[in-house]
């Protein structure tokens, strides 16, 4: 039996931390946790009055049988009202996970994750399923599913070009079609360029004594690494080749013979087609002509490979799913660690994993690639 002695003590412990409302819901939970008798005891410790108490007691028992997600109804009994939209529609929160496929973006550097459509849109687009849901709802879901809503942060993705949303739509058509067909999608892009050597790195680390690492001077670094990923949607595997030398259509180009050489034409054997989905710049550039060209020559003529490349609208790379679902975790798991050589940076590659099951292989191509290649009129 809990002594009101004890009760007090821990009253004039924690109230001083506490603001009046803080105060009394402390206090209600104590009286529910002690009993019949508990909200007697907790007015005579603090003062509160015994019908304050017993409102709040209440309130406290309504979150506990509320839904996960869900609004605690401010007046009536446990279970009157109108049943929530997903226990009349158990179909209508799947409809939308699988509407939130296209629509996240993704930090590359962090497991941030935004939905691109407006509240409005999405339950119109519900409705025209056969799920009707207010944008209420559609929030309530949101919440949910772990979305909220967030203050723009000095991130811009530029001008937006006319027929942006078009191609959006274009690229996960493109997607369902091949995937559907068992056949290869990948994601491709470079990570941010790192300089290998003791040096200081963002992120922190559960240690005893921090890390002692050298002034940031870039010309004493051993060299720079260029990571290009490949990401395969259907396999969930991450395939990264890490260069020394400059990040040019040509190396891009080498980066995914390699990858079919390796891994493509086994795990798909019968496969004939690829997509490839870029966001258009870097050395794999929409309007390089070094770029397309070494892909005809390399990995569509050499291998009889017929490939679609659909390239994100300026400014949109992070919708690219290279960028959330292989990078952001490369990041995650270096963070905080210098990359004092090649081999360091290519194990901590190598050992970044998910709960979803990703896998990550790394590659090192020490070869030179000159910056600027240039065609000659007619090729």
């Amino acid at each position: 039996m809990t002594k009101k002695s004890e009760v007090l003590r821990r009253w004039q412990l924690v109230s001083p931390y506490l603001h009046r409302k803080q105060q009394t819901v402390w206090a209600a939970a104590e009286a529910e946790v002690i009993g019949p008798s508990g909200r007697l005891m907790l007015a005579n410790v603090t003062g509160i009055s015994i019908p304050t108490l017993t409102k709040w007691t209440y309130r406290l028992k309504l979150t506990g049988t509320a839904h996960a997600g869900s609004l605690v109804p401010p007046k009536g009994c446990v279970g009157s009202g109108r049943k929530l939209t997903e226990v009349n529609n158990p179909e209508i929160e799947p409809a939308l996970q699988q509407m939130l496929l296209e629509e996240i973006a993704g930090d590359p550097m962090g497991p941030q994750t935004w939905v691109r459509s407006s509240l409005r849109n999405l339950s119109k687009r519900l409705g025209d399923q056969g799920h009707q849901a207010c944008t209420h709802t559609v929030a309530r879901l949101l919440r949910k599913m772990g979305y909220s809503l967030q203050v723009a942060k000095k991130k811009q993705a530029g001008a937006q070009h006319p027929d942006r949303d078009e191609q959006f739509k274009y690229i996960a058509a493109l997607k369902a079609q091949f995937l559907g067909e068992n056949l290869p999608v990948i994601s491709i892009d470079t990570k941010k360029k790192e300089l290998i050597g003791n040096y200081r790195r963002e992120g922190k680390t559960w240690r005893r004594q921090p890390l002692e690492v050298e002034s940031y001077f870039a010309s004493y670094a051993q060299c720079v690494a260029v990571p290009f990923g490949i990401y395969d949607l259907a396999q969930n595997v991450g395939y990264v080749t890490v260069g020394i030398s400059h990040n040019t259509a040509e190396f891009a180009v080498n980066c995914l013979v390699h990858w079919w050489k390796v891994h493509g034409r086994t795990a798909y054997a019968h496969a004939d087609r690829v997509l490839i989905l870029a966001d258009g710049g870097g050395g794999n550039g929409y309007n390089l002509r070094t770029w397309k060209k070494d892909l005809q020559d390399k990995l569509c003529d050499a291998f009889g490979l017929t490939v679609t490349l659909s390239d994100y609208p300026t400014g949109c790379s992070k919708w690219n799913p290279v960028e959330y679902r292989l990078f952001s975790h490369i990041s995650m798991n270096w963070a905080g660690q210098p990359l004092r050589n090649l081999d360091v940076m290519l194990a901590f590659i190598r050992g970044t994993t998910t709960t979803t099951g990703l896998k990550v292989e790394a590659y090192l191509d020490q070869g030179i690639y000159r910056r600027v290649a240039r065609l000659q009129n007619g090729s």
